[in-house]
């Protein structure tokens, strides 16, 4: 992250035209003591609530280092009717992709071209000549905004992109938001010492929404397993978890939370590598339930495996190379089975970043939202997109791609999960010279979200950094569904939970990607405000 020196500018707000009231500053001007013990504070807090990422290079028999997640100091300010409209809108969402993954002839045609998506799709059509036997399936989604300003100086919602799979920083956000709202409640966000000419924008609790993020997830996981019910193998006395997971997770403090959890509410879970270690430690019965066999309970009754929630099995690299045979194999396994899946396979390639493009073509989401209320209030959130294949709206893409002074105003975005995988801007023409045009058609290419900055100060592995900033908003969604007869997109929403939980992330500037993890950005929580306040520190921010 690159660290700035510069003080923040200072916020001048005017009242409709009249005298301009006290200088307005966020965060407020801390003296250095006063900052140097909100450091130590957060840096205790962490350290204490877990939010922590390991370090696996440092993993020895009895001891292992581990590092804070990068943190904001202050919660950063965010538009409330904008976050509000986020979490009016994850419903209607949730609805929408449990219907496009039950709708395989759209599916296939939008994501024939992709090569991983055709590993994940000869899977499905290796399971369904087999037959399925589950119906059900569990989705834990998050869809992921950004703040677009126009020049008429308001800001829209838009959306970055929608996960169906391995969603995280659910818990991080979560530990965060906690965190923002416990020193906001002991008066650590009042300044100290500030003249009659500056007053600061004043945090109240009002401001800081709380996040449920580990309790709606565990609530999700709950009652797909209660759906599933006991077992049906008579060789099984008790059903359980099994959660899908990377070798040498680095991550575990987003995932572990979940596990104990739901051992709280005893429900048995474990966790496998998707790797040789589910072949070696799962089996199907004859009428295809899928029974775990922990190792560290040989002698055992095996448990019968109720849902299977996948941390696991996004990225291209675990189903190709050598070994990772294990891996494709492991995968159909576990969709031949009766387990709930989170995701399913179809579910899985929804995912795709061609899906978001899809959707956004005029006509296509009444396909799914036959209410016209619900695909307006959508689309709204769609920036531009663009196929990069060889159709007409593929070709404009290419050309506007090529030229180096439009391309500016776009990124180019493949079909993988996690930050680090898009190119910016001035780099894409140099990017697509150096790649052969026949996997052009991989990629999407969408307008570039300009997003108004505000102020705050960011703690992270790289230092602390002190300027304006950017933030994301993520929406989590919870739902549960059945396939509905044969007709396509057909589905019975079991459940659907109302979002109360979100991730926050939140980076400078200067910096494009946003995946906190791989060290792009923080953790962070939102500070609600009306529009006019958001916009006036935009503009002062902007100002200098």
């Amino acid at each position: 992250m690159d660290k700035v020196t510069h003080v923040v500018p200072k916020l001048h707000l005017t009242d409709h035209g009249k005298s301009a009231s006290p200088r307005m500053e966020y965060p407020p001007p801390f003296p250095d003591s006063q900052l140097e013990n909100l450091v130590s504070d957060i840096k205790d807090w962490q350290i204490t609530h877990g939010s922590l990422l390991k370090l696996v290079n440092t993993d020895q028999d009895s001891t292992v280092l581990t590092h804070a997640v990068g943190a904001c100091l202050f919660p950063t300010l965010f538009p409330k009717e904008q976050f509000e409209q986020a979490l009016g809108l994850q419903k209607v969402y949730n609805k929408l992709y449990a219907r496009v993954a039950e709708d395989e002839e759209w599916l296939y045609d939008t994501l024939k071209d992709d090569e991983f998506a055709r590993v994940l799709w000869d899977i499905h059509k290796e399971v369904k000549k087999e037959g399925y036997v589950q119906d059900h399936s569990l989705g834990i989604f998050r869809s992921d905004y950004m703040l677009d300003a126009n020049p008429a100086g308001q800001v829209k919602l838009k959306q970055v992109e929608f996960n169906t799979i391995s969603c995280a920083g659910g818990i991080h956000s979560n530990l965060i938001s906690d965190m923002h709202r416990h020193l906001q409640r002991r008066g650590a966000y009042v300044a100290a010492g500030l003249d009659d000419t500056t007053a600061s924008i004043n945090i109240s609790a009002s401001h800081l929404p709380p996040s449920h993020t580990l309790s709606t997830i565990t609530s999700g996981l709950v009652s797909a397993h209660t759906l599933y019910g006991p077992p049906k193998s008579p060789d099984a006395e008790q059903t359980c978890i099994l959660f899908i997971v990377q070798p040498r997770n680095f991550n575990i403090a987003d995932e572990r939370p979940i596990e104990y959890a739901l051992w709280d509410q005893n429900i048995p879970v474990f966790r496998v590598e998707l790797s040789p270690e589910i072949l070696a430690h799962t089996s199907l019965t004859p009428t295809r339930e899928l029974l775990y066999h922990p190792p560290s309970r040989a002698a055992a009754a095996p448990l019968e495996v109720s849902v299977v929630y996948l941390r696991a099995g996004f990225e291209a690299e675990e189903y190709s190379g050598p070994g990772c045979g294990d891996a494709r194999e492991a995968r159909v396994r576990v969709e031949l089975s009766r387990a709930v899946k989170c995701p399913s396979i179809l579910s899985h390639l929804t995912t795709f970043k061609k899906v978001q493009q899809a959707l956004a073509v005029p006509g296509v989401l009444q396909r799914f939202l036959p209410s016209s209320g619900e695909a307006f209030n959508i689309s709204s959130t769609f920036a531009q997109l663009y196929p990069m294949d060889a159709s007409a709206a593929g070709l404009e893409a290419r050309e506007l791609a090529m030229d180096e002074e439009v391309s500016e105003g776009y990124v180019l975005k493949p079909s993988l999960e996690g930050g680090g995988h898009n190119v910016y801007g001035s780099a894409i023409p140099a990017f697509l010279a150096c790649t052969p045009e026949e996997e052009w058609s991989r990629y999407i290419l969408m307008s570039k979200i300009v997003s108004p900055t505000v102020q705050n100060l960011l703690m992270s592995p790289q230092g602390l950094y002190k300027g304006p900033v950017i933030s994301e908003l993520g929406v989590f969604g919870v739902c549960l569904w059945r396939r509905s007869g044969e007709a396509e997109g057909r589905v019975e929403m079991i459940g659907n939970t109302e979002p109360c939980c979100w991730s926050f992330k939140t980076k400078s500037k200067g910096v494009d990607e946003m995946s906190v993890v791989k060290g792009y950005g923080c953790f962070d929580s939102p500070a609600l405000v009306d529009n006019d306040v958001f916009m006036a520190c935009c503009r002062d921010d902007e100002q200098g």
